[in-house]
């Protein structure tokens, strides 16, 4: 499983890697955690406000930081 966090780096992105990072160790889900930087590729995805989550190439959030359970989530839901 890949999982992006999208932003340029801001406190929120930061953030957000972070939530993410807890969410991979709490589910078991094995998956690879990448951050993406650069704009053009953040707009790819069709994200307008950052920070923003991408699991196996589907945005899951975008402008806000979930919580770290609701990222577990949608990891296990992307497992099944």
């Amino acid at each position: 499983m890949k999982i992006k966090v999208l932003g340029t780096g801001c406190q929120k992105c930061k953030k957000l890697y972070s939530e993410a990072e807890k969410a991979i160790a709490a589910s078991g889900v094995k998956a690879d955690l990448e951050k993406v930087e650069r704009i053009e590729e953040i707009i790819k995805y069709g994200v307008m406000a950052t920070p923003g989550l991408v699991i196996d190439e589907e945005v899951k959030a975008s402008g806000r930081i979930p919580q770290s359970s609701e990222i577990v989530n949608w990891l296990k839901k992307t497992a099944q």
